[in-house]
């Protein structure tokens, strides 16, 4: 028995395609952060269960979705990733001949501005998509939410695609976001920023991807992503400054 779990804003072009990915799982529940397009009415016709939530961080976000589900086994997609038939497949298959309490993380291929990204540091990008729910959990991180388990982690072999970018706009509304709660992580640590923080923080991200990570192989996307990694850094201390400084 599968629970397949999501969390989503204004998801309406991917949430179809999501659902019907998941036809094998058992029940489909969507936490929802109160979406402004068609996404819930689109959910619900295709039969999944949403709930509303008002989004507070990803962990948090995620382990409410934990409780809600009815079955051990789990499946936590983005929507953006997309869920191949022989995935599907695997994953019903390993969950009948894996017994254990055990979780599993999935290869992810990178796509961007219409562009695969094999370097940049995307050669490791692998995610815990399918565990166990009583032995696994969301680690409590604002943003870059990660499970936290003491079972062993396995490989999947087949991948999935990850197509977060829609529009540049859109995708610089995301990593502002990231930045703006990665901020809040610090200012709850009470890191204080200075100029190591502006100056060599947001260069050394740049450098390592485009450069350590060989991102100046995947061309001139490469070199964008690299660059908005770098001043994703950069915002996230220029928003921590101004949280110090109750400055909006």
């Amino acid at each position: 028995m599968i629970s397949a779990l999501a969390i989503t804003y204004n998801e309406e072009k991917n949430v179809e395609r999501y659902i019907k990915s998941l036809s094998f799982a058992d029940e489909i529940i969507i936490v929802d952060s109160f979406s402004t397009d068609n996404t819930v009415n689109l959910a619900k016709q295709l039969g999944a269960k949403v709930v509303q939530r008002k989004f507070d961080n990803f962990s948090a976000q995620k382990n409410y979705a934990l409780s809600l589900a009815n079955n051990d086994w789990i499946t936590f997609f983005d929507l953006d990733e997309i869920v191949t038939p022989e995935l599907a497949e695997e994953i019903t298959n390993t969950i009948k001949t894996n017994p254990k309490n055990e979780a599993f993380k999935v290869k992810r291929n990178f796509y961007f501005m219409g562009k695969r990204l094999k370097y940049s540091g995307f050669q490791t990008d692998y995610v815990v998509r399918l565990f166990n729910k009583n032995n696994c959990k969301y680690n409590g991180k604002l943003v870059h939410e990660a499970i936290e388990t003491a079972s062993t982690i396995k490989k999947l072999k087949h991948k999935v695609d990850h197509y977060t970018y829609k529009s540049f706009d859109d995708y610089n509304l995301k990593l502002t976001k990231y930045s703006k709660l990665k901020a809040e992580e610090l200012y709850n640590k009470n890191v204080r920023p200075n100029l190591y923080h502006f100056l060599f923080r947001p260069w050394y991200r740049f450098m390592h991807q485009y450069v350590l990570r060989l991102g100046f192989l995947d061309g001139k996307e490469g070199f964008i992503v690299s660059y908005l990694s770098g001043f994703m850094v950069f915002k996230r201390y220029i928003q921590l400054w101004t949280m110090y400084r109750n400055i909006e």
